[in-house]
């Protein structure tokens, strides 16, 4: 097995898969890339049992094989070589693998691409086609807010509903939820799934800048994605999901309307005085005023702000934990948003004010209580 690449090419297809690969895996094989090849297309595959990413690359060749090599000290080689073309030769027998460049040879020890995982295929799955820029804005909306305890694995990754209308995603922790919808992702047949927060960071880390389609098909127990020339499976997360929407209020009477970008900033010098254990903030609201406090008892430290704001409701006060508020807000885009309360023991939403047609926003935080500190 013999073939002739760019190393500039091979490394930035090796770069888009890398993150599948473990450190520590369950089975020592998955520490490698298996590359197959057939004529002039190369196929590598890494894999953690749980994902597998794919990616197809043109090379000068006629031969056909494979083989299993070390991803880091193929990649850390790749590295260290300027642009060139290099040539990769395999002993079929030995699997004793040499890398040729214009000025060094470099051999390593491959392994059997037998004992390398099979990749799940489709079988009689359902297919949904998107843009790069639909996918890539819901993963960016949810990801965030998915939970990382393992005992609650349905938490662990972004709920995805879809139908004939439109596209849900999903992502709560317990102490925030976000429901991101978009119109212009349908499906002829009404289905739900929860795809892991890892498959997920992965897919959004490989996506073009530029907008191009994604095709994606599910089955009961995978999730297919394809662009261009990476493909990722993943296995799905054989778990119930909250019912989210009986955690959302329907009935808020008090909003307020601010500049994202001000509050966040507030929030940001604030929450520096705020209990390191609850790190909570007060909100106290009045007619188009907002003044934002924190404070620390254990050490005397305290800190507010007023800022100018449209409130339209009851006078109130209510407690957050500063670091989910900060993240909620710095992850939306939207120049403007609004509050939507309640009571100060029921959940607050944030609603963009300027959001794009084809996209419904809804993020809650769940309050704290105030007075309450460790």
């Amino acid at each position: 097995m013999k073939f002739v690449v760019s190393s500039s090419v091979l490394l930035k297809q090796l770069s888009a898969i890398n993150g599948v690969v473990s450190t520590n895996p369950i089975v020592p094989i998955l520490e490698n890339f298996l590359l197959t090849l057939e004529g002039n297309s190369l196929t590598v595959t890494a894999s953690d049992l749980q994902t597998v990413m794919i990616t197809e690359i043109e090379v000068e060749s006629s031969e056909k094989g494979a083989i299993a090599i070390p991803a880091k000290l193929l990649l850390d080689t790749l590295r260290g070589l300027p642009e060139q073309p290099i040539t990769l030769q395999v002993n079929a027998e030995t699997f004793g693998t040499e890398i040729i460049s214009d000025n060094g040879r470099y051999k390593l020890s491959g392994e059997n691409p037998i004992d390398f995982p099979k990749t799940p295929v489709v079988n009689r799955g359902q297919s949904v086609d998107f843009s790069s820029t639909a996918l890539g804005s819901a993963i960016s909306n949810t990801l965030f807010a998915t939970s990382t305890d393992d005992l609650r694995p349905a938490m662990t990754g972004v709920f995805v509903q879809m139908g004939a209308e439109s596209a849900t995603f999903v992502a709560t922790d317990g102490h925030r939820l976000v429901r991101y919808r978009r119109t212009d992702i349908k499906s002829d047949i009404d289905t739900s799934m929860i795809i892991q927060r890892k498959a997920l960071n992965l897919l959004k880390s490989c996506l073009p800048s530029d907008d191009v389609p994604v095709k994606a098909e599910f089955t009961s127990s995978n999730a297919f994605f394809s662009f261009g020339n990476i493909r990722m499976i993943c296995r799905l997360i054989d778990e119930r999901f909250p019912d989210y929407e009986n955690a959302i209020p329907t009935n808020n009477p008090n909003t307020l309307t601010i500049n994202r970008l001000e509050i966040l900033s507030s929030l940001r010098r604030i929450s520096i005085y705020s209990n390191r254990t609850t790190h909570q903030v007060r909100m106290k609201m009045a007619l188009n005023d907002l003044v934002i406090s924190a404070e620390d008892l254990d050490y005397s430290n305290e800190a507010n702000e007023r800022l100018m704001c449209e409130y339209n409701g009851d006078d109130m006060e209510i407690g957050f934990n500063a670091k989910f508020l900060i993240e909620v807000l710095g992850n939306l885009s939207s120049k403007t948003i609004t509050f939507e309360l309640s009571a100060p023991n029921r959940a607050g939403l944030i609603i963009p004010v300027d959001q794009e047609e084809n996209e419904d926003i809804l993020m809650l935080v769940m309050p704290v209580m105030l007075n309450t500190y460790v």
